[in-house]
């Protein structure tokens, strides 16, 4: 049989392709057409056929394959008229089934197909990719011939013959897995390992190369303890089953673990630095500029640190210098030139460190890990831990780090490499005296000789030449700082019937403080005001008003709001101003000012903006369009959502979405922009508006996005309420509070938040903050398990919104009663509650939160024990939560998955389950990571792997007792036999 897949045929011959499948039940088809192969004496005979290869199979040969020792007294005769009928199923394509000699055959054309043999052709294809160092697509070749198998192999079909089949075929199917499971690992797709061997060591229990892959998945998730429990687990097992000691392997992997081996953080079979593009090979450094000029003593200094790193030392240079003095061009520079001696790649950040919202190194290091293969699930929380894995990734490669920006050292710490071979470059405003190990350049402003070169390079040599005392006034005004130096040369060189006297007399004219171009950072202000100076109205008043915003940076719908201008002019406003440098390109339709620019446009619109009120007006409208905007995407994900009504209205309508994964896009790409601008604009009479643009945009907690700056955003908006006095703000703010404590678990914090958004929203006659508060709370009881409490709450909060007609958020409230009557042993009413719910959210057709209807139904139906009902619900939820991207309650339903698993004896599939809630790592916080750890341990326990459960509750059980909760003396329960012990 051909191994050939459709691509490449023409339709026609597809529609007639004859295609024969025994991985699962035994089936063919001509194209799409199923074809009836009988009954499975019929099908054993027809698999018997396929699986010899097209070689011919006697009479004998056949009857014992499908009956063995006990044939039936005429089995020759069955054998002729079971191949009569496979013809006649055949068809046209009879003739592929032969006789001859005696017995059959099965005769290969170029239209038909098997699946094993389409496998077998995938999988070798796989051998060699892996092989030569394509590991993705390897990884792509061993999914796809996996996917060929539909079931268990022969399914149904008897005989001797069958069966040894079926094993044979299945032990090919775990070879080809665990070597995709392999590839998994080198690639650092750890955590998604870890749920799937969980999975197949329960499976196939006395499989060691399952446990090996098993052990190294934890390992290298940081799961230290579970790993050498699989050990001690796999020892047990095989002495009890078989007698023997695990394989050397395994030992010798243990006692690696033990000793925290470095080189079990990357792939011992790679060579060190061959040269050879890898699949992670990150290539960041910006582009650098054709006519880079001088700094010859700087780029030598430099180049020699950097080649340090091939030595026994990790190199760290640290440039600083002033604004516009060319750091970053020399850094960029120089990191190209020695890009050949970091052949496992360059990466390269900007800190924003001269700015008001300096880069985060959690947020840099999860794109650092990103840009290094690491999928987003394996990467871990914290700085120290992103840290550590950053470091680990880069033990024995050889990649040069170019940090610039920089606002200090302790920024810049976290993101150093740590062994041999790599090297940082970083650059910064501030001297690092306090980075320890760096070598420290100080770069000083260009040469005089420098800056007419760099000046005659842009403007050209036949110009400059003629009036070289009108370069020399030129360059000199600019105080020979290199950027001042392009804009000045690239305003001259687009302006053909300007000489350099003019544009020197230009600068005189206009700089009319000299002694402030040589001081320090004026001299950048001077020649920003060059520029500046060349804009026409509308340009300038951009300019001006762009620089007022936080954001890091601005797409164009918003900078057309906040100039109060159409899209499309606004678009060539600012594609003017990049052409001037001013501005820069971020990517299509974004833009971003640089920092020291951003200072200057302040300056400017302090100075020039006329009447000063047309700056906060500017900010107005930019809050104005978030906030219409996020409340648009409000509305599209809850129709129905009362919430909206009661935002603070707006004069911008915004922006409309055609659909709700368009309007989700939005809200998490613009999250940065809006939070600075909330946070920017937390006074006077933006302050209520900056509140509800935090509000309506709570998704972004659930999602786990921005959820830090999201959260001092609220911070800052609740103490600028507190100080203002305006208790309807302020009860807002509490409420957003409310939600990401929620959230994360901190639910003491939750509850005294919400107690005071409800005192402070009835003070207010804000039925939002007040309603909400009351939900809020009741939440909070139901997970500490104060479930009558919270039915009291709960119900106060239901009549509230069946007041003012909020649907959206009486089902919700009826979801949380729900859980409440589950608390107090009424499962028969929760069920009807929760169903009540899901009639509401069907009825206002709200796919995103139909989906927490389903998970409360789920839970509902879990207390009434009616367990696959409840596993239909949560199915159901899990894929609504996956489309919505709604991290944390995607894990959540995993978890719920897995109780349901463990409750009907699967402890395998809740195992599996388990891991996929903790794969999800980094959204819910610690109290529901140690949730996903207790009922992990007792999937595990239940499969007999005593030790990794108690590795798995002992963990639990440390995150309890630090939160203090209730969960913790369950854990202790759990774990007192082996405290006896």
């Amino acid at each position: 049989m051909g191994a050939e897949g459709h691509r490449g045929r023409e339709p026609e011959q597809q529609e007639r392709r004859l295609r024969f499948a025994v991985l699962g039940p035994v089936r063919a088809w001509r194209g799409d057409q199923a074809l009836n192969m009988g009954s499975p004496q019929q099908r054993a005979l027809l698999a018997a056929l396929l699986l010899r290869g097209g070689h011919t199979a006697t009479a004998e040969e056949l009857i014992d394959a499908i009956w063995g020792e006990e044939p039936p007294d005429q089995a020759k005769a069955a054998l002729r008229t079971y191949a009569s009928r496979i013809r006649k199923a055949l068809g046209a394509d009879a003739e592929v089934l032969v006789s001859e000699s005696g017995g059959y055959a099965i005769r290969a054309t170029a239209d038909a197909v098997l699946d094993v043999d389409t496998a077998a052709a995938l999988a070798t294809d796989a051998e060699k990719s892996a092989a030569g160092g394509d590991r993705c697509r390897a990884r792509t070749q061993y999914n796809a011939a996996l996917d060929e198998w539909d079931g268990e192999p022969l399914a149904h079909v008897p005989g001797p013959y069958a069966e040894t089949q079926r094993i044979r075929l299945e032990e090919w199917r775990l070879s080809l897995l665990e070597h995709r499971l392999d590839l998994d690992l080198q690639v650092g797709c750890h955590a998604e390992a870890v749920s799937e061997l969980t999975a197949l060591t329960a499976a196939h229990p006395l499989r060691e190369r399952l446990r090996e892959l098993l052990m190294l998945a934890l390992y290298r998730s940081g799961r230290q303890a579970e790993a050498l429990a699989v050990y001690a687990d796999t020892r047990r097992l095989l002495a009890d089953e078989l007698g023997v000691d695990p394989r050397i392997e395994l030992s010798e992997l243990q006692q690696r673990i033990l000793e925290a081996d470095e080189g079990l953080n990357h792939n011992p079979d790679e060579p060190e630095s061959t040269g050879v593009p890898t699949l992670t090979r990150p290539a960041q450094l910006p582009a650098t500029v054709a006519d880079f000029t001088g700094r010859a003593s700087f780029v030598a200094e430099l180049s020699d640190q950097l080649g340090e790193a091939e030595g026994t030392v990790m190199a760290v240079s640290a440039v600083a210098g002033i604004g516009g003095v060319g750091k970053t061009t020399l850094a960029v520079h120089v990191a190209h030139a020695a890009a050949e001696h970091f052949p496992d790649g360059q990466l390269y950040v900007d800190l924003q460190g001269a700015g008001p919202s300096a880069a985060e190194p959690e947020a840099v290091l999860g794109a650092f890990l990103r840009s290094l293969g690491t999928p987003d699930s394996a990467i871990p929380d914290g700085v120290e831990e992103r840290a550590g894995l950053f470091r680990s990734l880069l033990a024995g490669r050889r990649v040069l780090t170019l940090l610039d920006n920089a606002r200090d050292a302790a920024q810049v710490r976290p993101l150093l490499p740590g062994t041999a071979g790599c090297a940082a470059l970083i650059t910064s405003r501030a001297r690092m005296v306090d980075l320890a190990g760096a070598h420290l350049v100080d770069l000083d402003v260009m040469s005089p000789e420098e800056a007419m070169t760099l000046f005659t390079r842009i403007v050209g040599e036949e110009r400059v030449t003629s009036e070289r005392q009108a370069a020399m006034d030129v360059v000199a005004a600019c105080g020979f700082l290199p950027l001042a130096i392009r804009i000045a040369a690239a305003r001259l060189a687009a302006r053909r019937t300007w000489t350099v006297s003019v544009l020197a007399s230009k600068l005189a004219d206009e700089r009319r403080r000299l002694d402030e171009l040589q001081a320090g950072d004026q001299a950048v202000k001077a020649t920003f005001e060059l520029g500046y100076g060349q804009l026409d109205h509308e340009q300038a008043r951009a300019f001006r008003l762009l620089g007022l915003a936080d954001g890091p940076d601005i797409s164009v719908q918003a900078a057309a709001a906040m100039l109060d201008r159409d899209p499309a002019v606004t678009e060539d406003l600012l594609e003017s101003l990049v052409d001037t440098s001013l501005l820069e390109s971020a990517a299509p339709g974004r833009y971003r000012l640089h920092d020291l620019v951003r200072l200057f446009a302040r300056a400017c619109a302090e100075r020039d903006e006329q009447p000063p009120s047309e700056r906060d007006a500017a900010l107005s409208r930019l809050l104005d369009f978030y906030l219409a905007t996020a409340r648009n995407v409000h509305a599209l994900e809850r129709p129905g959502e009362r919430l909206v009504e009661h935002l603070a209205t707006t004069a911008c309508p915004g922006l409309a979405f055609a659909d709700q994964s368009t309007a989700i896009d939005w809200l998490f790409a613009e999250s940065g922009c809006f939070l600075a601008a909330a946070r920017q604009l937390a006074s006077g009479p933006t302050l209520r508006r900056a509140v509800d643009l935090l509000m309506a945009t709570s998704d972004l907690g659930e999602a786990g996005i921005n959820v830090r700056q999201y959260e001092q955003a609220a911070e800052t908006l609740k103490k600028a309420a507190q100080m203002a006095g305006d208790t309807h703000a302020e009860a807002r703010a509490r409420s957003v509070l409310t939600g990401l404590h929620l959230t994360t678990g901190a639910f003491d914090r939750a509850d005294d938040e919400a107690r005071m958004a409800g005192v402070l929203g009835l003070a207010a006659e804000d039925p939002i903050s007040s309603s909400y508060a009351l939900n809020d709370r009741g939440i909070v009881a139901n997970y500490q398990g104060r479930h009558t409490e919270a039915e009291e709450y709960i119900r106060q909060a239901l009549d509230r919104f069946r007041e003012y007609a909020n649907k959206p958020s009486e089902a919700s409230a009826l979801c949380n009663l729900a859980r409440s009557h589950v608390g107090t042993g009424r499962a028969s009413s929760a069920v009807q509650l929760a169903e009540q719910a899901v009639v509401i959210y069907r009825q206002l057709d709200v796919s995103m939160r139909l989906a927490n209807g389903l998970y409360a139904l789920g839970i509902t139906l879990v207390a009434a024990h009616r367990f696959q009902e409840a596993e239909y619900k949560f199915l159901e939820a899990l894929e609504i939560f996956r489309q919505s991207r709604q991290h944390l309650w995607e894990g959540m339903t995993h978890f719920r998955l897995a109780e349901v698993y463990l409750a009907t004896h699967k402890p395998a599939q809740a195992a599996a389950q388990a891991e996929r809630a903790l794969a999800l790592r980094g959204i819910g916080g610690e109290w529901r990571r140690g949730t996903f750890l207790l009922v992990l341990g007792k999937a595990l326990d239940a499969l007999g792997q005593s030790d990794r459960a108690r590795a798995c509750w002992r963990d639990a059980l440390a995150i309890f007792e630090e939160l203090g909760t209730a969960e913790a003396s369950e854990v202790r329960e759990l774990l007192r036999p082996t405290v006896a012990a």
